[in-house]
């Protein structure tokens, strides 16, 4: 904890690279991928802070939109997409994501019911043939594709993506090497950047 607290100690020390942030934001992309420690967007991506709108969830997962019940997540689409004007959407797997993991292994998850029952939105139970893999880099990838498909049921993203305004990307970073893949329609595979 000492280095992280050293740091934010002397961040603050030049006030002028920070003075237009207090302008407001006007990020170009909404970033959703994991809450894992080993996915830093803005180091993956080379964003300043103003670069990026982050939404960070346990395995990445966007939960069903529900009006009458909304979520943290659903906010942060919507305002992203409807405030912030943004005109891209990431969704971002990794390797070696333990959520997926779980889900790959059938793991017992009664000790962690929130986790559990966070994992139900996860959109369709992965392949178990990856169980043997820790990257599940599989299964990883397809959850990303599903959570593509998720978002697009969100009202707003519907709107902006009939309009033209709004992009939609699938990401898949390796953290064992840190190459970072993009999902192509046309040929349904992630391929390098």
């Amino acid at each position: 904890m000492q280095p992280l607290i050293d740091n934010a100690r002397t961040f603050g020390q030049r006030p002028e690279e920070f003075v237009e942030l207090a302008e407001g934001q006007s990020p170009e992309v909404l970033f959703i991928t994991c809450s894992d420690s080993r996915v830093v967007p803005a180091l993956i991506t080379g964003a300043r802070p103003g670069e990026l709108f982050e939404l960070r969830t346990a395995g990445n997962i966007v939960p069903p939109y529900r009006g009458e019940h909304p979520t943290g997540e659903a906010a942060t689409v919507e305002y992203a997409v409807e405030i912030l004007g943004v005109r891209h959407i990431v969704v971002c797997g990794h390797s070696h994501c333990g959520a997926i993991g779980a889900l790959v292994r059938g793991d017992d998850l009664t000790a962690v019911p929130a986790v559990r029952d966070w994992l139900t939105h996860a959109a369709g139970a992965p392949a178990r043939s990856e169980a043997d893999d820790p990257s599940v880099a599989e299964a990883v990838q397809q959850h990303v594709l599903a959570q593509l498909l998720r978002l697009r049921s969100y009202p707003c993203v519907e709107r902006r993506l009939a309009s033209g305004g709004l992009r939609l990307h699938g990401w898949y970073y390796e953290v064992h090497t840190g190459s970072v893949r993009e999902h192509r329609a046309d040929t349904d595979t992630f391929e390098a950047l």
